[in-house]
């Protein structure tokens, strides 16, 4: 090995070991940019919810939420889908919205629930601004969503809301 094939190597070195490596499309290797590894980590992350019981606790669920909605600028709309036993069968995000809004179809919710045979749901949504408290039409598509859910004998547990690092849950404050 040559003097400079050793010193590129070294260099190459020096910088993995302080960030993660990307490959481009040229097939050559570059730092990570901090958004890259966010994408990698959730998909990662999602990979390993389906079809476990990753998410046991309550603390679980809350971490796990924080990291997908958490950095959002936009509202996501999304269904965790656990079966009779209350383990993950599917995280799904389902509508995107605004950074004020997002408009969801009981219709499309029951049929996703009905095509990965969901015995029970939890209902998250995030709140871009920070605030995780729920609004008078949050509490309104709650409602909706549980009666036509009950219709095929699927059980809401709880509509979560996250707002930065906070989460409410509809089903804490009696709300469900």
């Amino acid at each position: 090995m040559s003097h400079d094939q050793f010193s590129s190597l070294a260099s190459f070195e020096s910088s993995a070991c302080v960030s993660l490596l990307v490959r481009d499309v040229a097939g050559e290797y570059r730092p990570a940019e901090a958004n890259e590894v966010l994408q990698a980590a959730q998909r990662l992350l999602a990979g390993r919810v389906r079809g476990s019981d990753i998410l046991t606790s309550p603390a679980a669920v809350r971490d796990f939420l924080r990291l997908r909605h958490g950095p959002l600028e936009h509202e996501v709309f999304a269904v965790v889908h656990l079966d009779s036993q209350h383990r993950v069968l599917d995280y799904v995000e389902m509508f995107r919205g605004t950074v004020t809004q997002t408009s969801v179809y009981p219709r499309e919710v029951v049929k996703e629930t009905l095509a990965r045979n969901s015995a029970a749901l939890l209902l998250v949504h995030g709140h871009p601004a920070g605030v995780a408290e729920p609004s008078r039409a949050d509490e309104a598509l709650t409602r909706t969503l549980k009666t036509a859910l009950a219709m095929v004998d699927v059980l809401v547990l709880d509509h979560l809301i996250v707002g930065g690092e906070v989460i409410y849950s509809m089903a804490e404050h009696g709300l469900m």
